[in-house]
C-alpha cells in the first residue's frame, strides 16, 4: 500500500496519499466528498459554476459529517472572447442546437464566477483548505486565508507557474498534467499543450519549490499513483477514476460513454468552454474543435443550453464527456473502494 508521508496532507487529517479532485459541473457531490473522508482521503468540493448560496449549502452538508475536506475555486483569469469570433462560432453551433431543440444565447456572457462573494463566504466561515485553479490569486488573498486558518493550494501546470505560486506563499501546489480530464488549469490557455505526464511534471517542479507537490492528470491506477509518489509528490489527485462511482453526479450518458467501447481516445478541446479541456473524442469534438475560439467563460455559457439538452436526450454526442487519459480504468464501484484500490490498499 502507498503510505502517506508526514506533511500537509497528514496535518489535515488524511491517512492515504490520494485526493478526490474537484470536478465542477456536477460530478463532485457532497456524497462523494464525504465518502472520500471515510477512508481517510481528502475530498474537494467543486466551487466552480455554483452560486455562493449553493456552495454554502454544500459546505454545510459536508461539514455536518466530516472536517476532512477542501473547497476549490476558479481564480479570475478571464479570456475575453472576440465578438466576431463568438458570432461565427454561435452560427456554427446552430445546427447542433436545432438537433436538440436548444436555444443559444445571442450575446457573450462574461463573469468572474461570483469570485468576491465566494471569498467572503470562505473567509467568514473558514474551511480546512482552499485550492485555486486557472490563475494565481493576489498575495493578500492567500495571506487572508492563511490568517483565517485555511491552508492554500494552487493548481500549476509548469515549473514557472509553480515558482510563482511558491513565491506568493501557498502551502502546496497541484502539478496538473494535461493528461487530466476536464479543464487543464494553465494560466495561459492560448499556449500550446505540452506532452508531459504527471510524474514528469512532478519531477520538474518538486526540486524548485519549498512546499509539498500534489500530482494530477491521468492517474487512474495504483501503479500511476506509486509512480508520482516516487517522483516526489506528497499525494495523487484523482478525478476521472471516480466518475462512475455511485456517489458521483456524473450524467447517465457520460457514465455510459466511459464504459463504452465506441470511444477510442481522448482529445484536448476548447469547443465546450473556450478553454483547453480533455474529453472523449466524439463527432462534436471533431467538428467543432477547429472552429472554437478561445473565450472563457463566454463559450461555457454559450454551449450550456446545448449540453443540457443533449444530456436530457440521453445523447452523449454533444456532451462534454470529460475524461483523462486513464479513463478506461474508471470502474462502477463505491468511491471508498476506488480510493483504496488507487492507494494500493
Amino acid at each position: 500500500m502507498s503510505r502517506l508521508r508526514p506533511g500537509l496532507l497528514s496535518e489535515l487529517g488524511a491517512q492515504l496519499p490520494v485526493i478526490a479532485a474537484p470536478m465542477a459541473g456536477g460530478p463532485t457531490t457532497a456524497e462523494l466528498v464525504v465518502a472520500s473522508s471515510t477512508v481517510g482521503t481528502l475530498g474537494f468540493i467543486a466551487g466552480g459554476y455554483k452560486t455562493p448560496d449553493r456552495l454554502a449549502d454544500e459546505i454545510h452538508q459536508v461539514r455536518a459529517r466530516t472536517e476532512l475536506f477542501g473547497v476549490n475555486l476558479f481564480a479570475p483569469n478571464p479570456v475575453p472572447v472576440d465578438a466576431e469570433a463568438f458570432g461565427a462560432y454561435r452560427t456554427a453551433l446552430q445546427p447542433w442546437a436545432d438537433r436538440y431543440g436548444a436555444e443559444l444565447p445571442q450575446q457573450p456572457q462574461e463573469d468572474d464566477d461570483a469570485w468576491d462573494a465566494k471569498l467572503q463566504l470562505l473567509l467568514k466561515d473558514p474551511v480546512p483548505v482552499v485550492s485555486f485553479t486557472f490563475g494565481l490569486p493576489p498575495q493578500q488573498t492567500i495571506r487572508a486565508f492563511q490568517r483565517a486558518g485555511t491552508r492554500v493550494v494552487q493548481t500549476v501546470t509548469s515549473r514557472a507557474e509553480a515558482q510563482q505560486a511558491a513565491a506568493a506563499g501557498v502551502d502546496a501546489v497541484v502539478a496538473q498534467s494535461p493528461c487530466a480530464g476536464g479543464h487543464w488549469g494553465t494560466w495561459s490557455p492560448g499556449g500550446s499543450v505540452p506532452s508531459i505526464t504527471a510524474a514528469q511534471l512532478v519531477a520538474e517542479i518538486s526540486p524548485v519549490v519549498p512546499c509539498p507537490v500534489w500530482a494530477a492528470g491521468g492517474l487512474a491506477t495504483s501503479h500511476s499513483v506509486r509512480e508520482v509518489l516516487a517522483s516526489g509528490a506528497e499525494a495523487a489527485c484523482v478525478g476521472t477514476a471516480l466518475l462512475r462511482c455511485p456517489e458521483a453526479g456524473t450524467q447517465p450518458a457520460h457514465r455510459r460513454a466511459l464504459a463504452s467501447a465506441a470511444y477510442a481516445e481522448t482529445v484536448v478541446t476548447s469547443a465546450f468552454s473556450g478553454r483547453p479541456a480533455r474529453a472523449l473524442r466524439t463527432e462534436f469534438t471533431d467538428a467543432m474543435t477547429p472552429a472554437a475560439p478561445l473565450g472563457f467563460p463566454a463559450l461555457h455559457h454559450l454551449t450550456t443550453p446545448l449540453r443540457r439538452a443533449a444530456a436530457a436526450a440521453g445523447d452523449p454526442t454533444a456532451l462534454n464527456l470529460w475524461a483523462g487519459t486513464g479513463w478506461r480504468h474508471a470502474a462502477e464501484e463505491p468511491a471508498a473502494d476506488a480510493l483504496r484500490r488507487l492507494a494500493g490498499a
